[in-house]
């Protein structure tokens, strides 16, 4: 039977498991089940503690949201300070960042420069495992070959199943280091494979940064200025943490509370992010904005501008989903620190290659969407944009690929992950099992010639 005939003879089967897997939302209300773990004011359910990372946008008083300034809290530390701090002396941060994640304090000048080492150090991967594990299985999806070789790291393991805090400290760390370089041999297997482009395989370098040594893997010619290598820094220390109730991390937290391998906690990590509800967002931004762009003709005139966004909030233009993507967030309100602090970085880089006018759309989509959510929605909610806004605008001034922007996103969260997996280990020690009502009748079985 030809692979053709078997999905016509699946198909079959679509509309009876679509009919018979829907539930009542209004169910989720009378059994009191608060659906997606939200609580009606849109607050996460409290699901477990943690010291590693917190996101504020808003105060509670008589359990209403009052909105505030966002505040992002890595170990207690405002990632503003971490970031005005290392950018000051003229250092990437993203190294000293995962030292303070995994280990929960600063790193002194020597215990970072330690780390430096380890992390370049074992940036090297087995042997044979470009060639075997990523260039004889290419994907032309990049975050299923990062998954596929998370899960393959596990072979070259001579002790994959030892759960000791040191071994996994070693696992996390190596996996920190062989992020970029899984990421950047993907890409170019997908690249060559699929798109019918060259093959560039660059070897890995011990003494640059995680985002020097990316941008040293991923371009043809290895080359890439100062800035543009602070500018990717900078997005792998916004994008390395945010609180264990985001869906990856809960996800790396829920599977690493089972006892399993550090390896399986964190490809099932990656298979959440990939999805677009989470990390695959600064893409629907992407193009958006292409949509955007070819339909508005004048970039400064900012009533055609707010008419086009009255349009797609009317699910009358773009994806006809009704949503302006990179506006609004599930816990910020009144500001995104990540993308304040990327837009000001953003602003530096679009000076230097010359696209302020880009930069300029998106500034005014900024300033005009929360008017326009007004009007359109009747609503009086903050929104304001979220760092998947501007992470797209700053990934195509750095000459990244779409398909890297989500795998990106990962590189820079697998040190929050890896935190989160030791915490929950070492910190709850007990299997995650939440309850799920069942709303099914009982029903009687009948043989299969009465049915």
């Amino acid at each position: 039977m030809s692979n053709k005939e078997i999905y016509r003879r699946i198909l079959k089967f679509a509309n009876l498991a679509e009919n018979n897997n829907k539930i009542d939302f209004e169910l989720y209300d009378k059994f009191g089940v608060k659906r997606g773990l939200r609580n009606k004011n849109g607050t996460g359910v409290l699901a477990g503690l943690t010291e590693i990372g917190d996101v504020i946008g808003y105060r509670l008083e008589d359990g209403e949201k009052i909105p505030t300034e966002g505040h992002l809290l890595y170990r207690g530390i405002d990632v503003k300070n971490i970031v005005d701090g290392f950018q000051s002396e003229e250092r990437f941060g993203f190294e000293e960042v995962c030292y303070l994640l995994l280990f929960g304090s600063l790193p002194t000048s020597s215990e970072l420069k330690e780390f430096n080492e380890i992390l370049g150090e074992s940036r090297e991967i087995p042997e044979g495992f470009t060639e075997d594990m990523i260039l004889k299985a290419p994907s032309p999806n990049i975050m299923n070959k990062l998954a596929r070789s998370v899960l393959a790291t596990y072979s070259y393991d001579d002790n994959p199943d030892d759960t000791s805090i040191e071994n996994m400290l070693k696992q996390c760390i190596e996996l920190i280091a062989r992020f970029p370089i899984f990421v950047a041999y993907a890409f170019q297997a997908k690249s060559h494979y699929y798109d019918n482009n060259s093959l560039y395989i660059h070897n890995t370098t011990r003494n640059l940064s995680t985002a020097e040594n990316f941008l040293h893997m991923l371009r043809v010619d290895n080359k890439f200025t100062k800035s543009e290598a602070e500018l990717l820094d900078l997005c792998l220390v916004l994008h390395a943490e945010h609180g264990g109730g985001n869906n990856s991390a809960f996800t790396a937290r829920v599977v690493s509370s089972s006892g399993t391998d550090t390896y399986s906690a964190i490809a099932a990590a990656i298979g959440s992010l990939k999805g677009p509800k989470h990390g695959g967002a600064n893409n629907k931004v992407r193009q958006m904005m292409d949509d955007i762009k070819a339909h508005i003709k004048d970039w400064e005139d900012k009533k055609e501008i707010e008419n086009y966004l009255t349009k797609i909030l009317k699910k009358e233009a773009n994806d006809g989903s009704g949503l302006i993507y990179g506006m609004g967030h599930a816990i910020y309100t009144l500001s995104d620190p990540r993308a304040v602090m990327l837009k000001k970085k953003a602003h530096q880089l679009a000076v230097e290659k010359d696209m302020m006018k880009e930069y300029n759309l998106y500034q005014s989509i900024e300033n005009l969407a929360p008017e326009v959510f007004a009007k359109v929605k009747g609503s009086s909610k903050e929104i304001c944009a979220n760092v998947d806004f501007y992470s797209g605008f700053v990934y195509n001034m750095l000459q990244i690929p779409p398909e890297l922007f989500t795998p990106i996103f990962a590189i820079a969260r697998i040190g929050g992950w890896c935190a989160h997996r030791i915490e929950e280990f070492y910190g709850a020690n007990r299997i995650i099992r939440p309850a799920y009502k069942n709303i099914t009748e009982p029903r009687d079985y009948k043989n299969i010639n009465n049915r």
